[in-house]
């Protein structure tokens, strides 16, 4: 098979691909704004009864903890994993990887009874505990990755220029990595802001605390057959991810090429 003909198959099978991906979301699109009539009402209602504005504060408010947290914890742990030699450091990060491991379904009822122990439960702090410890986990395994591909030469270059550990990371390493941590954020974003089970369980008496997703299910609870308000809502709730991905698709693209996982 020549150049030519490789290319061609190369991208009817990426057409192809792409069609299938897209192809559902030109229904909910489709649905959502009633075409042929292009009728906007659908999501007014949407918003009024399904209470969304709550709903997209405190996924906000959620993910933007969550995913600043843990990016300043996965860093610094990366950091120290990555760079550094010191006793324990293999069976440290084998606990971090150990949290990749373990499934949400597995921990979520012991977790649930721990936080309202503490009384955390139906709080902004209960959610979001446990989303950072997960998104810690993953994020110290690519951080680490990262800086372990870091040239040497770069380090010692730093140290000889007098720089601390501490300016190393932040004022030398962290630029030069944007692409990786950037492709970070964004997938910790996506998964804090999706996150079904854990708002489900441990919000369970507060209305107001519920997150996105979780208050998208309640409201399709109460509209089972109006396909319209249900995909308007649907659209609602996936609007601000979106968003970012396309703000961001450049650097995730960056980083998922740069090998930032590449041992």
């Amino acid at each position: 098979m020549n150049v030519r003909a490789e290319r061609f198959v190369n991208h009817a099978i990426l057409v192809l691909f792409s069609v299938i991906a897209v192809f559902p979301m030109i229904g909910v699109v489709a649905q959502a704004f009633q075409l042929p009539h292009l009728d906007l009402s659908t999501f007014g209602t949407a918003w009024r009864e399904g209470h969304f504005a709550t709903y997209l504060r405190n996924s906000v408010i959620v993910t933007t903890v969550t995913v600043v947290t843990s990016a300043v914890l996965s860093i610094m742990a990366g950091y120290a994993l990555g760079t550094m030699r010191f006793r324990g450091s293999g069976a440290l990060f084998l606990l971090f990887v150990a949290g990749l491991t373990i499934p949400t379904e597995a921990i979520v009822v012991p977790l649930y009874f721990d936080l309202r122990s503490a009384g955390l439960d139906n709080s902004y702090a209960g959610l979001i505990l446990p989303q950072v410890a997960m998104s810690v986990a993953f994020g110290t395994f690519w951080m680490r990755a990262y800086f372990r591909s870091i040239p040497r030469s770069l380090l010692e270059a730093a140290r000889i220029d007098g720089a601390s550990g501490w300016t190393t990371l932040w004022r030398v390493l962290v630029p030069v990595g944007r692409p990786a941590i950037l492709t970070m954020v964004l997938l910790t974003t996506m998964w804090t802001w999706n996150e079904f089970l854990l708002p489900l369980v441990i919000v369970n008496s507060d209305e107001g605390l519920r997150t996105a997703p979780l208050g998208l299910s309640f409201f399709q609870g109460t509209h089972k057959t109006d396909y319209s308000l249900l995909m308007a809502g649907a659209l609602i709730i996936a609007a601000p991810i979106v968003i970012v991905y396309v703000f961001l698709q450049r650097q995730f693209i960056a980083g998922m090429l740069s090998g930032a996982v590449k041992e």
